[in-house]
């Protein structure tokens, strides 16, 4: 019966509702935990055993029959049972009908309250290294197309105007940059989730000699927490956690609007292979990139549980509140919608042909050349206030003649400025500006040779 499972059954009177049941379950979202739970409990039990709250033999009982349980829980074979509300529970029922009244010491000196923010800390812990080199791997595909492409000449963008001539290695490292400050902030999450709250129990901590210490060494915590009330409450790192997967999602967000934008057929800069295409059920012609698609609408999902993560924390009073509970569904959804989207930005990033035949036929449109014009005048003593507009109506001219700066005659030139000379045409025509970029970071061809190599040597390490 449903009153005989629960851990508090001889508070209430009565069978509890079969509706409120299923509504404060969370073992159909928790039960992922299992692994992280027993290993917990087994740290937790031979603490108890070296404190002398349970005996040597009880604790070697405990930690075989929770080894089997995670066994069966691998295998398949374990029967999760919603009326046990969730993955403790489970677990420790299970302890139970494998070993006998010994399993009911497990639960000495802790509470489901610190022992579901451990058993989260120690999820984490691991997924962040996941979601880590995840990043890497997309990383190093990013870094090998700009190898592949780091000769080559595209259009730079602002305002989705073309600006300035770049090279397309470093338009492609611009998307490693950004990943790489999604590895700092996770390697920085990390070391906040690094701390043991095992031993705090439900708020106040415990009249037992618990070594605390002792357990947070073996489940290799950096230390414990230090205030029992924030210990159990604390969900801040859930919060940091899902934020720092919002902005992993917000970068191939802006990465995916790229590429629809440059595979249409007014751009034609890249090619998705087909393997990450679909096509049109209605009309036979198309080639739709659906899956990067798909990549910049999942960003929203993260970003929902991100609101619903700092919703469920804004209200709650001190100590914990059984709207923790929800805290779970929102931190693996965003985890798992943002590695999926690693694994498939990989596997495009991969497989993506940049048309560089098509992108040099027109890299001369747009003016491109306009600001080296203005930082040649810069050289030749002229005031670059004074120089951006001589430009700029140089510019206004050539669009209404249908011209190009290149195309202008020297003569015409110095009639704009005395100061410009024969070698002005040094600075004009954008497909050679990329090799004349000469400050540190600067989106040119011998910037890109540099960081290139640079990102083969830091990737190489991890």
């Amino acid at each position: 019966m449903a009153e005989a499972k629960k851990s508090w059954e001889k508070r209430l009177a009565g069978e509890p509702d079969s509706a409120m049941v299923e509504f404060v379950q969370s073992l159909s979202v928790d039960r992922r935990l299992y692994k992280y739970d027993i290993a917990g409990s087994i740290a937790h039990a031979r603490m108890l055993s070296e404190q002398k709250l349970i005996g040597k033999d009880e604790y070697k009982a405990i930690r075989e029959g929770l080894i089997a349980i995670s066994e069966e829980i691998s295998a398949g074979r374990f029967e999760f049972d919603a009326t046990y509300e969730d993955i403790h529970m489970a677990v420790e029922a299970a302890l139970i009908a494998k070993v006998g009244e010994v399993g009911k010491k497990l639960h000495t000196g802790r509470s489901r309250n610190d022992q579901v923010a451990t058993d989260m800390r120690l999820w984490m812990r691991d997924e962040i290294e996941i979601l880590q080199a995840k990043v890497t791997g997309l990383q190093k595909a990013l870094v090998k197309a700009a190898e592949k492409y780091g000769e080559d000449v595209m259009a730079g963008y602002t305002h989705l105007q073309r600006a300035q001539p770049v090279c397309v290695g470093m338009y492609l490292l611009s998307f490693v940059e950004q990943l790489e400050r999604d590895n700092i902030r996770l390697k920085h999450c990390r070391k906040l989730v690094n701390l043991c709250p095992l031993g705090c129990g439900a708020i106040a901590g415990s009249t037992l000699a618990l070594d605390r210490k002792r357990v947070a060494k073996e489940l290799g915590f950096s230390d414990i927490s230090y205030n029992s009330i924030d210990a159990v409450s604390d969900r801040d790192f859930c919060v940091e956690f899902i934020f720092d997967c919002a902005m992993i999602a917000m970068h191939l967000s802006r990465w995916a609007e790229d590429w629809i934008i440059y595979s249409s057929s007014e751009f034609g800069f890249v090619r998705i292979d087909d393997r990450y295409c679909t096509s049109s059920s209605m009309m036979p012609q198309k080639r739709n990139p659906d899956v990067v698609e798909l990549i910049r609408a999942r960003s929203g999902a993260v970003y929902g549980a991100l609101m619903a993560m700092l919703t469920i924390c804004k209200g709650q009073p001190s100590g914990y509140n059984r709207d923790m509970q929800e805290d779970k569904r929102h931190v693996f959804a965003a985890s798992d919608t943002v590695e999926a989207c690693l694994d498939i930005a990989a596997g495009i990033v991969s497989h993506t042909r940049f048309e560089v035949k098509k992108i040099a036929e027109g890299i001369e449109d747009g003016f491109l050349d306009a600001t080296a014009l203005a930082e040649y005048l810069v050289g030749k003593g002229v005031a670059f206030r004074e120089a951006h507009g001589i430009v700029g109506a140089l510019v206004a001219d050539c669009e209404l003649d249908g011209k190009k700066l290149a195309d202008v005659r020297l003569d015409d030139l110095q009639g704009r400025c005395g100061a410009i000379e024969a070698d002005v045409y040094d600075s004009l025509g954008a497909g050679k500006l990329v090799d004349k970029y000469v400050t540190e970071g600067a989106a040119g061809t011998k910037q890109a040779k540099e960081q290139i190599q640079y990102w083969k040597r830091e990737l190489g390490q991890r």
